[in-house]
């Protein structure tokens, strides 16, 4: 009987240690070479920082990151790591992803597998459409360029746009284009240029030639930004009276520095900034340069991650570790936060894209810095424009 008894408290002991050790895998597949290959590390940092800080929520659920290099815009190369992930590593959800075209090509291997899918950048309105089991924690092109249209009309008659050559390009010119033409303002030209290495110089001067009193920019973030506002500047289309404005992808915050005078006084929109003054941002930015150093910024690909983090955590602690796919979806459906270091988020449970603020920020110098200040909140608890537009079609 005594031996029954102590074989019986073993195996309570070991089920409790194995309920101890549960872990969750996530496949986190994002950009660490290639075009913006600097923003991968970003979005990595991020999600482990989140994961420290609430680690002791999760109820000695462990939580398992495993890596891998899409190398940039390569749908084929993000597919095939996709596949690998859920069928080699049998991860419990997919996430990260810079671009739209890996994005947009692992959305068939989320539905198939039933892995929900945290997008933590990718930014074309359609994406989310393409499997029920994808989540978008960080932004659309849409929700920024359509009140960046909005505004300028306000102020300048004439506009050009020049987008990137790809879907969240797509999505940035027909936003801010049907805003400012709605408002009542006339779009001069519109220009596509290649994703990569474009002859800046050659755009630049047809928009000169053109004389807008505005021009409107995205190309994605970081090294390329810099380039284009070197030869908006070389060209002297600031000089000519053009205004340079975009979504905040133009002016990211851990690129400023590069950037120089020429940014400043650049307008652009987007959903944050590291030097926002609301407190729980103030506590990310502290705590970012706590982990990874005093120099190092976060950016808005950065917040994009801690908040798919946070949406990630809450799963785990109301289903204690435990994921089923499709009440992990019901969950990040329902999710909010009133704090997060961006303001008040929250996921549309019928688009199951973010619902968030659009800030008006100018380029100016704070002790002795560049940074995005916040001028003004152009947009609150914005859903996606696109989304909306097509439900009354």
């Amino acid at each position: 009987m005594k031996i029954a008894k102590l074989a019986f408290v073993a195996a309570l002991a070991l089920a409790s240690s194995a309920a101890f050790a549960q872990t969750i895998k996530i496949g986190f597949i994002t950009s660490y070479s290639g075009l913006n290959g600097n923003l991968g590390p970003y979005m990595e940092r991020a999600v482990r920082l989140y994961l420290k800080q609430h680690e002791k929520e999760l109820g000695g659920v462990k939580v398992e990151l495993i890596t891998r290099d899409d190398t940039g815009p390569n749908p084929d190369k993000a597919k095939q790591l996709a596949q690998e992930l859920v069928v080699r590593d049998k991860v419990n959800l997919l996430a990260g992803v810079i671009f739209t075209p890996n994005a947009m090509a692992m959305a068939p291997i989320a539905t198939e597998a039933k892995v929900p899918f945290v997008i933590m950048n990718a930014g074309t309105a359609v994406i989310t459409t393409r499997s029920p089991y994808m989540v978008r924690t960080s932004f659309t092109l849409w929700q920024s360029s359509y009140p960046l249209g909005q505004w300028a009309v306000k102020k300048y008659k004439t506009a050009y746009s020049l987008v990137s050559d790809f879907g969240p390009g797509h999505d940035s010119e027909e936003g801010f284009g049907k805003a400012f033409e709605e408002g009542g303002g006339k779009m001069l030209g519109k220009v596509r240029v290649p994703l990569q290495n474009p002859d800046w110089a050659a755009y630049m001067q047809r928009v000169k030639d053109a004389k807008p009193d505005v021009l409107m920019v995205f190309i994605p973030a970081g090294k390329t930004a810099t380039a284009v506002m070197k030869n908006f500047s070389d060209l002297g289309l600031d000089k000519a009276g053009i205004k340079l404005i975009g979504p905040g992808d133009i002016t990211t915050d851990e690129e400023l520095p590069n950037m120089g005078d020429v940014a400043l006084g650049v307008l652009t929109v987007h959903h944050y900034s590291a030097a926002a003054d609301r407190p729980a941002n103030k506590a990310f930015v502290e705590a970012w340069k706590k982990e990874y150093g005093a120099q190092e910024t976060p950016n808005f690909v950065a917040v994009g991650a801690y908040d798919g983090a946070a949406l990630i955590v809450e799963a785990i602690k109301q289903q204690k570790g435990k994921l089923d796919p499709d009440k992990t979806m019901e969950i990040f459906k329902q999710y909010k936060n009133a704090n997060s270091p961006r303001g008040p988020i929250s996921i549309d449970p019928e688009t199951r894209d973010i619902v968030q603020n659009e800030y008006l920020r100018e380029v100016r110098r704070v002790n002795g810095q560049l940074a995005n200040v916040e001028i003004e909140t152009v947009g609150t608890a914005v859903k996606d424009p696109w989304k909306e537009f097509q439900k009354k079609k």
